[in-house]
């Protein structure tokens, strides 16, 4: 059988056509079969390929650019090309296909539409006999369930425009609909015709494109052809669905059975919760494993040290097999009502005693696990994450450290050591085999919990964290991929003034690039077991991050990596005058010292500077880097500490009062360091970077008004005109690898500094986007406008970083008061606390917007309920990111069965949702 591929394509000078065939899947990864295709115009394509094929057999395919062995440019990879052999007679397939770019419809293609919203079957062509034939195929995804695509046309064999002599048309691909026409009965070279959508369950008039009558001109069709159009998408309207949904952590939710800390189990309940309220969507936190040292500080979600392993602490232990000795199961039920009854999350005692249960479970029931086939196939198809994970663990505990620099071997993962981790017979298997029974048991649980929201048809959205545990297992194992010598955080923004560090490396990007980002592509894959829409934390990351030195505390020493850093000629190019040591090198004088420091100013000049001339100091070198400054004072607190043990009342005041002294002392070192008009770049020193937010600092004030006005042109060029199409360069050699790795809804978090190409890259890539009212993109209003949301965005009123709406109601009454009047268009002064009827007139205004999806804390959802919201809104804060060391202990009071159980408040969300017009 001879298959023959054709398709138009304009092409420049040294770009060809590559025909891909996907010919199967190995351990998650496509075989992929590359063909070079052949033109005489460089605008058509063919390609015929000879293959011995019966009828049933099937061929995914897609198309790309290269140029010469480097692929320029590929084909939106959500929906490949399919080809099914379904004629017996056929000896020839013909395909004149068009190459598929995104479409703005995409997200009706993702498998949160699909496989949630509305669910459909795809179904095997009919196999015909016919002697030759001709076959359409049209992508139509505004297609609902119980919906079915037919077509009618001119002459007797398409029903002469008749819908009751219409052909039905089947669903063989996602979203994409076939039909074999008998070649013999059109007598016809030209075919026109339209398709229509037919509804089994109403008796509603046929819905017509809305284009005009479709024409195609065929070419000569011999017995044995079988010639294969495919159209452009159907023309019908897209009725823009919107969906609302909620926003919880898991680790905040609460149920009659869990155990101190919501687990995989309480979002099933959550699921329902979610069904029986008319919404779609839920939203939580990233749950990957983040432990690294056993205590409180391991409960930032956002500091994961897998990719892959989901958190111990997770586990529902309710699905586990009962703890056979009756003692232990008592104490350990005891153990549960206390833990369960707490206002939040004591993150020690919860984790410690799963840890133990689980421990327990295994010497039960392991040996039994790990013998059955399901863990053996689990075993198959996370090995390559799995093993390196398991035994990274083992070491960290008995090492008593997380960071592997420390430990005295094993530095650094072998390869070698896998053949012996995953033998059974050996004994590393079985030190590490507890960690493999456990990831068994939360991917299980959390499959389980995917499983059943789509049946209930919601759609469970994930967080994927921008960065990882510096003394994670993914450095520890790939360190390649990351830079150790900065730290990733962000520049200051509403959240924090002096910038966020978050500790962890960046990416070493060129490395990633080099194997098509299959770290990333592996990662969001692994996603997709659970989830059906994703938001991208920091999306900024994958344009440029914000990399921090090493030596650094706070943030305002950064520069984005990458970045294109500034010459001296450069600069001088404004009119500014370069002084290199004076630009580059902290700015102290007497002045600065006096304003900094008042009467503290000496104690200052006598302990930890020193002269440099004349007019200007330096930092002696014991603190000559905030991470000196910072060892010193930790210190010296660490040894005022020890003494409150023993010190009487009027002691203990003057310790914490000298503890406060030193904590303000060491934050004013900080800020003289920082005090610097350029920061030199990391790579290149020949370049510099202006200081992200100088004009905050005695350096700028220093300046003549002359050179601030030339200072500030520079650093506005630089930060939003510069790097723009750098930047979109960047970008587009990554997300698009990511974005096509699954089938997944696409969101991302857009907040902060967001250059000018974000938006070119995220509507190129069709990426929803974050719209929040209270920090909109707009620099030129106030408030955003819920109105103007774009479709294809993601409207909230807080999120885990922010403060719940009760908090930022009463955080500014003047801002409160202009939000009261301009947006709510309210008269008179606005009521504090925020009462309950306003707080659902704010929910309700969020859920009429345009966007596509909505999503609402859970306690915002309890703020519109003054009976069952709590009476203090600062309990409900998840996340103060100023604050490094936050602890993450939120749990909601109400348990999940009594918030179903109550009528008034489920009424009043589903009211809510059903009027907005959202499902």
């Amino acid at each position: 059988m001879s298959l023959h591929f054709n398709i138009n394509y304009n092409t420049v000078f040294g770009q060809e056509l590559i025909l891909n065939v996907i010919d199967g899947v190995d351990d998650g990864e496509e075989r992929i079969s590359q063909y070079h295709m052949s033109s005489y115009d460089g605008k058509t394509w063919q390609y015929t390929m000879r293959k011995g094929v019966t009828p049933g057999g099937r061929f995914d395919y897609f198309y790309s650019v290269n140029r010469g062995d480097v692929c320029e440019r590929t084909e939106w990879r959500m929906i490949s090309h399919r080809l099914e052999i379904s004629e017996r007679n056929a000896e020839n397939y013909i395909c004149f296909d068009n190459w598929i770019d995104i479409p703005d419809d995409s997200y009706l293609y993702t498998s949160a539409f699909k496989d949630c919203v509305s669910p459909s079957n795809v179904v095997p062509v009919k196999e015909e006999t016919f002697n030759r034939t001709i076959r359409l195929k049209v992508r139509a995804p505004q297609l609902k369930k119980g919906q079915s695509l037919a077509v009618v046309g001119k002459g007797d064999a398409l029903g002469n425009w008749d819908p009751d002599h219409c052909i039905e048309l089947v669903q063989h691909n996602d979203n994409e609909w076939i039909v074999d026409l008998d070649a013999d009965t059109l007598n016809t070279k030209q075919l026109e015709f339209k398709f229509f959508i037919r509804d089994e369950h109403n008796d509603y008039a046929p819905i017509w494109e809305a284009t005009n009558n479709r024409v195609v001109d065929l070419i000569d069709i011999h017995n044995g052809d079988v010639v294969v159009y495919s159209l452009p998408e159907a023309g019908f309207d897209i009725y823009p669905m919107k969906l609302a949904g909620t926003l919880v952590p898991v680790f905040s939710l609460r149920s009659k059975t869990s155990f101190g800390v919501g687990d995989f189990g309480d979002v099933k309940k959550m699921i329902d919760f979610i069904a029986k309220t008319h919404q779609r969507v839920l939203q939580i936190l990233p749950i990957n494993d983040t432990t690294t040292t056993h205590t409180w500080t391991d409960s930032y979600p956002y500091s994961c040290i897998s990719i892959f392993a989901l958190h111990p602490q997770y586990v529902d232990l309710t699905q586990l097999p009962p703890i056979a000795d009756a003692a232990k199961r008592k104490k350990f039920e005891e153990l549960r009502q206390e833990l369960n009854a707490l206002p939040q999350i004591d993150y020690e005692r919860v984790n410690n005693a799963k840890t133990e249960y689980l421990h327990i479970i295994f010497e039960q029931e392991g040996k039994k696990v790990l013998a059955s086939e399901k863990f053996k196939k689990f075993f198959k198809e996370t090995e390559q994450w799995l093993v390196p994970y398991a035994e990274y663990c083992y070491l960290r505990d008995v090492n008593g450290t997380a960071d592997f620099s420390k430990w005295p071997d094993h530095n650094q993962w072998s390869e070698s050591d896998r053949a012996e981790l995953t033998s059974a017979r050996t004994k590393a298997y079985k030190t590490v085999s507890f960690y493999y029974f456990v990831q068994y048991v939360l991917n299980t649980q959390m499959e389980d919990v995917h499983k059943y929201a789509r049946a209930h048809g919601v759609i469970l959205k994930g967080d994927i964290p921008i960065g990882v545990n510096r003394y994670g297992c993914d450095v520890w194992s790939e360190p390649r991929y990351f830079n150790l010598n900065g730290q990733a955080g962000a520049p200051p923004d509403a959240f924090s003034t002096n910038g966020q560090n978050w500790g962890f490396p960046t990416y070493n990007w060129d490395e990633m690039i080099k194997d098509g980002c299959l770290w990333w592509v592996r990662r969001f894959k692994n996603m997709a077991k659970f989830f059906d829409a994703y938001r991208i934390d920091h999306v900024l990351g994958f344009f440029r991050i914000w990399e921090i030195p090493i030596n650094s505390v706070h943030g305002l020493l950064g520069q984005f990596q990458p970045s294109l850093g500034m010459t001296r000629e450069e600069v001088e190019g404004y009119g500014l005058h370069w002084q290199e040591e004076l630009f580059t090198t902290p700015f102290i004088t007497d002045w600065v010292l006096d304003r900094m420091f008042g009467d503290r100013a000496q104690y200052v000049r006598n302990n930890f500077i020193e002269h440099k001339d004349e007019q200007h100091y330096r930092m002696r070198a014991d603190f000559d880097t905030q991470r000196k400054v910072e060892a010193y004072f930790a210190k010296a607190n660490a040894e005022l500490r020890k003494k409150l043990d023993t010190a009487d009342e009027t002691e203990a005041q003057n310790i914490k009062a000298k503890i406060t002294e030193n904590d303000n002392l060491r934050d004013g070192l900080y800020a003289l360091i920082s005090d610097v008009l350029f920061v030199r770049d990391h790579k290149d020193a020949n370049k510099f970077h202006p200081r992200i937010s100088v004009q905050f600092d005695f350096i700028f004030e220093s300046l003549y008004d002359s050179d601030k006005a030339i200072f500030n042109r520079l650093y506005n060029d630089y930060y939003y005109r510069r790097n723009n199409q750098f930047w979109y360069r960047e970008a587009m050699k990554k997300l698009p690898k990511l974005v096509n790795a699954t089938r997944m809804l696409v969101c991302a978090e857009d907040l902060g500094m967001v250059p000018d190409c974000v938006s070119w890259v995220m509507n190129e890539l069709k990426i929803l986007s974050l719209e929040i009212q209270s920090m909109p993109k707009d620099p030129q209003v106030r408030f955003g406008h819920l109105s103007r949301n774009p479709y294809r965005s993601v409207c909230t009123i807080s999120t885990h970083d922010t403060p719940t709406l009760r908090q930022w109601w009463d955080e500014d009454w003047n801002r409160t008061q202009d939000y009261y009047n301009s947006m709510l268009y309210r008269r008179g002064p606005a009521p504090h606390p925020l009462p309950g009827w306003l707080a659902r007139d704010i929910v309700s205004r969020h859920l009429t917007s345009p966007s596509m999806v909505c999503v609402i804390s859970i306690q915002d959802w309890l703020s519109i309920d003054e009976k069952l919201r709590l009476p203090d809104e600062n309990a409900e804060r998840i996340n103060i990111p100023a604050n490094p060391k936050h602890y993450w202990r939120y749990r909601m009071h109400i348990n999940i069965e009594d918030l179903i159980a109550n009528t008034d408040f489920v009424a009043n969300i589903s009211e809510l949702v059903t009027e907005s017009g959202r499902k």
